[in-house]
């Protein structure tokens, strides 16, 4: 075939051959202009057509996708809107990055910079469970934060283990050892099983270190009576702990330890809790150093619980186990909201509620023992009653709120005042009354010699009054024990309105209360706290003054006959001399 030929035929595709060839030429041109000679790009968004390489740096993976972007320019950095989304998500991600271009028509490689925050792990985890990324980051966040308060707190809790020498009789003696065969073959020698014997108790509990210089608060019943106490701190050392001074009214006890710059816990105010905030019990449950629970406050102002005689518990379900007595109950600041103090329990394990001291109370009583070594508390002089819903009718009242005077000390603040019986008591100092154990504790609280504005209704009508709190009376009418005989070492008052109203006694019973017992008293093991001495020797007493004319004639070789009024009947006591 001649070249002509050839030449015709292919006319065409060389045509189509001279057209591509030219377009190249002209892209090649703009690729190598100077900057000078430079077409400026258009303003605003650009929408084209990408294909993307991008490289995950946590994974190394490459992922080729399509999407249409709006870039702003600007040196090295871009702002990227994604139109193109993830299809289990369905959402527009907004995110800048710094890339590195290849250019290519239509083509782009990214390599990312900037990682994401979460990691790939967490990510994969989302996709997985479902659980999505603002979730996490916020339970992560207050896991943290309950980590860093546990880190706070945690030095200045101790472990406290006492020993305390305790005497018991054994058990009754078996029938066997009555029949008068056996005694006929063995004699008494079995019957000696009857004396007292002493043996030694450990027991464990936990502090707070609230002094650098060594002081610690505790609770009451873990030191009571102990002949050693040890505390160990966080750092594993080991300290003698001396009692500076205790209060069994309120659980409260103030030990100290030789040693400086100790790791301490700021008090918080407890008035300031709210039902449903979270606090954190810290102690040593069972004898496991540092134990850390977590719950909410369950509620507060918890009265009548029988723990104390002056009772405001703060009512927690953060886990409160044998051996937590005395720890510390924080808030999520890490200040001191309370001294863990018991549970109400069926088992003798955690069961949901527990209780604490809340820190307030603890403060007043605190600085009284380390300052004064005993706690001076008011006194005002009534007895006071709940109002019901009868009460509040006869009473006149439009509400059952407020607490009722049952009876007036003759002599005392309140007839000083005018306070009568019937009045219905609804502020003191600018505090609203709403129940017998609210007045008690502020009235306790509130030092001797200050003059307080109260208010009452009476025949229906509100009046002002003005009180002077004195110092409650009932520490110094306790007579002092040096009697060297059967009664050594017990510890009486008088019968006031308030111990009547607190140990349930009939208005007909006359005589004094034990208010204390020592340590190896031969009346130990046959008094108690709470028992009401109506006779002495078939002789009748009224109060302390007739205990103390009786008493002071017994000698240490006498035997003693008691009547005493416990938990509702009367019963005879003896007691040997020695």
């Amino acid at each position: 075939m001649s070249f002509k030929k050839i030449w015709l035929k292919n006319t065409s595709l060389i045509i189509a051959l001279l057209i591509v060839c030219s377009f190249t030429a002209v892209g090649c041109a703009k690729r190598y202009t100077t900057p000078a000679e430079t077409t400026a790009p258009p303003k605003g968004p650009v929408k084209e057509e990408v294909m993307r390489e991008e490289v995950l740096p946590e994974r190394g993976e490459t992922i080729m996708e399509e999407r249409v972007t709006e870039t702003v320019e600007a040196p090295g950095r871009e702002t990227v809107v994604e139109s193109a989304v993830p299809p289990e998500r369905g959402e527009t991600i907004m995110e800048e990055r710094v890339t590195e271009r290849v250019e290519a028509p239509g083509r782009e490689t990214v390599v990312k910079s900037a990682v994401p925050p979460a990691s790939e792990e967490t990510s994969v985890s989302h996709a997985k469970t479902g659980i999505s990324r603002e979730s996490v980051d916020f339970l992560t966040k207050t896991g943290q934060a309950m980590v860093e308060i546990a880190e706070t707190v945690k030095p200045a809790v101790v472990n406290i283990s006492t020993v305390r020498t305790e005497k018991a009789s054994d058990a009754p003696l078996s029938p066997l050892l009555e029949d008068p065969f056996f005694r006929k073959f063995f004699g008494d020698q079995f019957r000696h099983q009857e004396r007292p014997r002493e043996y030694k108790s450990e027991s464990l509990g936990s502090g707070v270190i609230i002094s650098s210089d060594g002081y610690i608060l505790t609770n009451n019943h873990v030191i009571k009576n102990a002949d050693t106490i040890k505390v160990l701190l966080s750092d594993k050392s080991e300290h003698t702990g001396k009692v500076i001074g205790s209060d069994p009214k309120t659980d409260v006890a103030v030990i100290k330890i030789d040693a400086k710059n100790l790791t301490t816990l700021p008090v918080g105010n407890s008035d300031h809790l709210k039902v449903g905030e979270l606090v954190l019990a810290v102690g040593n449950p069972y004898g496991l150093n540092q134990t850390i629970t977590m719950g909410i406050v369950s509620a507060v102002g918890r009265a009548n619980v029988g723990i104390a005689d002056y009772e405001d518990f703060i009512q927690t379900d953060a886990a409160i186990n044998p051996g937590n007595s005395g720890g510390a109950l924080v808030n999520v600041k890490g200040e001191l909201v309370g001294i863990n103090t018991a549970i109400f329990s069926t088992t003798g394990g955690y069961q949901g509620i527990g209780f604490a001291i809340p820190s307030n109370m603890v403060k007043v009583v605190m600085n009284n023992l380390i300052e004064k070594g005993r706690v001076i508390r008011g006194w005002l002089g009534v007895s006071i009653q709940e109002i019901t819903p009868e009460l509040a009718q006869q009473f006149q009242l439009d509400k059952d709120y407020g607490t009722l005077v049952a009876d007036v000390v003759e002599g005392g603040p309140a007839e000083k005042a005018g306070i009568m019986h019937g009045d219905v008591i609804i502020e003191f100092a600018g505090k609203q009354v709403d129940e017998p154990y609210n007045l008690r504790n502020i009235v306790a609280g509130t030092p001797p010699g200050t003059e307080v504005e109260l208010k009452v209704i009476r025949s229906g009508k509100t009046m002002p009054l003005k009180v002077t709190i004195t110092e409650l009376p009932t520490e110094e009418q306790k007579i002092p024990t040096e009697f060297q005989n059967a009664l050594r070492g017990v510890s009486v008052q008088n019968l006031t309105p308030d111990v009547y109203r607190q140990l349930n006694i009939p208005d007909k019973i006359r005589g004094v209360v034990v208010s204390d017992i020592e340590n190896g008293s031969p009346a130990e093991l046959k008094l108690m706290r709470g028992d009401v001495i109506l006779e002495i020797n078939r002789k009748a007493i009224s109060n302390t003054d007739d205990y103390q004319a009786l008493v002071s004639n017994i000698k240490s070789d006498m035997n003693v006959l008691l009547l005493v009024f416990r938990r509702g009947s009367t019963v005879f006591v003896t007691i040997s001399g020695e």
